[in-house]
Parts: C-alpha cells; structure tokens; sequence
C-alpha cells in the first residue's frame, strides 16, 4: 500500500471526472451512462419548452372550437337549404299529380262518350236497315192474316223475323192494349161500353221499336169509354 493509499484510507474518497470542460458528480450519472454538455444543454432546452408549451394548447383548443362553430354554421344553412328544396319538390309532386288524375279523369270521360258515341251510331245504322225491312214484315204480316204464308215462303218469313229479332227488333201493337199516344197512332176513334179506358180495338199496322228507340209507332183504331 502506498502513502497515498494510506492517506486515503478510513474516509470517503470523491471522484471526479473532467469530460468537455464540465465537472460531473460520478454519484448522480447512471451507471455505463455519460451525459455531455450538449445533451444536457438540449435536455434542458426540451423542459423549458414544454413549460412554455403548455399556454400554446389552451390556445389551440380554443382555435378549434372557433373552427368547429364556423363549421357547424355553414352545415345549419346548408341544412336549411335542403329543407327548403324538398319543400318545392314535394309542391311540384303534389302539382304533377294532380295533373295526372284529371288529365286521366278527362280520358276516361272521352273513352265513355266515345264508346257512346260508337254505340248510339251502329243503333243508328242498324236502325236505317231495319226500317227499308219494315214494308217486308208488314207483307209477310198481312199473309199470315190471310192465311197465305205456308210452304217456302213460310219458312222464309220466320228465317227473317228471327234474323230481325237478334237485332234488337221488337214488334208491338195487338187488339186490347191500352192506348198510349207515344207508342200509337189512332187513325179512328168510337166509343164502347166494353171498356173503362181509351182502348186499341183495331190494329192496322205494328209497330216496331229497336231497343229503347220508337223506329215507328203502332196504327190503331181507339175506343173510348161511354
């Protein structure tokens, strides 16, 4: 041991370690670890920072609310706006729509005319033959009266009336009906105890009608009542 050994003996013996100009206390550095005057320079510039760091986030936050309030404003009117275009769409829908159903009312009123129309013109036509045939039923008529309608002619006679009568032609006019002036033509009148109100007596020639249509009326003697 040497005199310096000897000295040093019995009491604690402090280190130092000169690195880069700066005194370190071995003591308070991390063991395998040494810090230059560099990093701690920064180490220290990094604490200071964060200290004056912290106002800066109070700011940003309340930058970022003023951001979000100028967001929201625009999305509001923009909202509105769209509240305002489907409140005209739906008026233009309901428009159109309504449209739609009297234009399909109209339609359906002219397809009804028209197949009226239609109708009451084939009644009409139909109605132009059947009257040219009216002087042949009155012939045949006057033969069955007469007793001549018998072999062809007989069956001829019947092909046409059934012919007549898928038509829609419909004779009247017999003895005993009551007189109606909108359905007879009285060409003679008298009077008889026989009866208690104006009285066919006599048919001189039928009368036809073609469904509700008066294709030509009944001529009939009348008798009154005494």
């Amino acid at each position: 041991m040497t005199a310096a050994e000897d000295e040093n003996d019995g009491r604690t013996t402090e280190r130092v370690v000169i690195r880069n100009r700066r005194k370190i206390n071995p003591n308070q550095m991390p063991a395998g670890e040494s810090v230059s005057e560099d990093e701690a320079k920064a180490k220290a510039k990094e604490q200071a920072g964060g200290a004056h760091r912290a106002p800066e986030t109070d700011e940003n936050d309340a930058s970022g609310a003023t951001e979000s309030a100028e967001r929201t404003e625009p999305a509001a009117g923009e909202a509105s706006g769209l509240g305002a275009e489907l409140e005209a769409l739906r008026t233009d829908l309901e428009e159109r729509t309504r449209d739609l159903q009297r234009i399909s009312a109209e339609y359906a009123n002219y397809r009804k005319r028209v197949d009226r129309d239609r109708a009451t013109a084939a009644e009409q036509t139909t109605g132009h033959v059947l009257t040219a045939l009216l002087p042949v039923l009155d012939d045949i008529d006057r033969a069955r009266e007469h007793g001549d309608l018998v072999g062809p002619f007989a069956t001829v006679a019947e092909s046409l009336n059934a012919a007549t009568g898928k038509l829609g032609l419909v004779g009247f006019g017999e003895k005993g009906d009551p007189f109606d002036p909108t359905r007879h033509e009285a060409v003679a009148h008298q009077t008889s105890a026989d009866v208690s109100e104006p009285t066919c007596v006599e048919v001189m020639r039928r009368g036809y009608t073609l469904g509700e249509r008066l294709l030509r009326p009944a001529l009939v003697a009348v008798a009154d009542p005494e």
